[in-house]
């Protein structure tokens, strides 16, 4: 009993410690996006127009590293400051599908087919939903009951944000004072990169690592049979097991790798990559109050049939490069020397241990305010 916990806890350390110095990077580039990606710009840009509006705001959301719920109060602001349908929901699907933190994991726990792959795909998944949404949208659609005020507008925050589901997700990238100096700026996005950001996913990120974890010592062998001979099915339960699933991108590369490693076909597994970050309850349910029960069925059907096209045409892809995919699967951290990993590994969990205790103590304030018979204090 004892070698089997050891066995499982040395392949969660392997799973982590080739995803520490792509996660670091990841989460530095973050930080200059924040820094130089003036998010207030691109409000005026989504307003009229089927296509164009969609296109930006599908650009404007593959790099910004934000999960499915953390999208959510974004495109509130957006809709708030005139976007259509359409763009907006383009962005809510672009942005938690890929951002530059879930790239960079791919490339060191996947390979360069997949990350490749993986943003074309949810840009496709994203410009086609929202031209559909455009399209059948109709003129007479009741408009969502939000009462317009400006959203890109920095605000004072007096406390750090204790979870996803709180204000902090309202704190995209470049939502800093463009006017300060660059460092005070520099600072301001390493705050947020290793402060709010890595809060927001650390929980999911932790969880993630040990399932692939658990897959790669449990899932058995033959499952490279059956995902080979049933590629559409294995497709099919990846896409319902995506759907209703809370997981961000980050999170979801290293299960996805652990899955291909053990024989699961690409294409099932760039199914989960794209409907597990993009798609769960509060995210439908948003969805339908904002947008409304049409715009409701045009997100889910076209995330389901776009992520099913692009993991049939990965399948094929890997078929005409004569590529094996268990067998080039996480090869990127193979390049580094075990101390550079190492390194990386310490540094990113006293980060993580951080956010984590930050976050169980602000939920301890929080619940202690409730007892108490005060509501926590609102950050504007």
């Amino acid at each position: 009993m004892m070698t089997i916990i050891k066995d499982i806890f040395l392949e969660i350390w392997h799973v982590y410690l080739d995803v520490s110095v792509f996660m670091l990077f990841g989460f530095l580039m973050a930080a200059l996006l924040y820094v130089f990606f003036k998010t207030d710009r691109i409000k005026t840009y989504l307003g009229k127009g089927r296509v164009k509006p969609v296109l930006l705001a599908a650009i404007f959301g593959i790099p910004i590293p934000l999960c499915s719920c953390g999208v959510i109060p974004v495109v509130t602001g957006l809709k708030k400051q005139g976007a259509n349908d359409g763009a907006a929901l383009a962005f809510m699907i672009a942005t938690p599908e890929s951002g530059v933190d879930s790239i960079a994991v791919s490339w060191a726990m996947l390979d360069p087919v997949m990350t490749v792959m993986r943003p074309i795909a949810g840009f496709i998944t994203a410009i086609s939903t929202g031209i559909t949404a455009n399209i059948f949208s109709s003129r007479d659609q009741k408009k969502p009951s939000i009462t317009p005020e400006p959203f890109f507008v920095q605000a004072p925050q007096p406390e750090p944000p204790c979870s996803c589901s709180s204000e902090s997700c309202t704190n995209s990238p470049g939502k800093t004072v463009h006017e300060a100096p660059l460092s005070t700026r520099l600072a301001q996005g390493l705050n947020f990169a290793f402060g709010e950001l890595l809060t927001d996913i650390a929980k999911p990120f932790a969880i993630g690592v040990v399932i692939a974890g658990f897959i790669t010592f449990f899932f058995p062998s033959g499952i490279s049979t059956w995902s080979q001979n049933n590629p559409l099915l294995s497709m099919l339960v990846m896409l319902v097991a995506g759907i209703p699933m809370y997981v961000c991108a980050t999170s979801s590369t290293p299960i996805a790798a652990a899955l291909i490693i053990k024989g699961l076909n690409p294409g099932a597994a760039l199914v989960f990559l794209l409907a597990g970050p993009a798609t769960n309850a509060a995210t439908m349910g948003v969805v339908k109050k904002i947008f409304g029960g049409r715009a409701l069925a045009i997100y889910l059907g076209m995330i389901s049939v776009c992520s099913l096209a692009m993991g049939s045409l990965l399948d094929l892809t890997y078929k005409l490069l004569a590529i094996q995919p268990s067998v080039v699967m996480g090869k990127a951290s193979e390049v580094l020397p075990y101390g550079v990993e190492l390194a990386a590994a310490l540094i990113l969990a006293a980060l993580l241990a951080r956010s984590l205790f930050k976050r169980r103590d602000c939920h301890c304030h929080d619940h202690d305010h409730m007892h108490n018979g005060k509501a926590p204090t609102e950050k504007m």
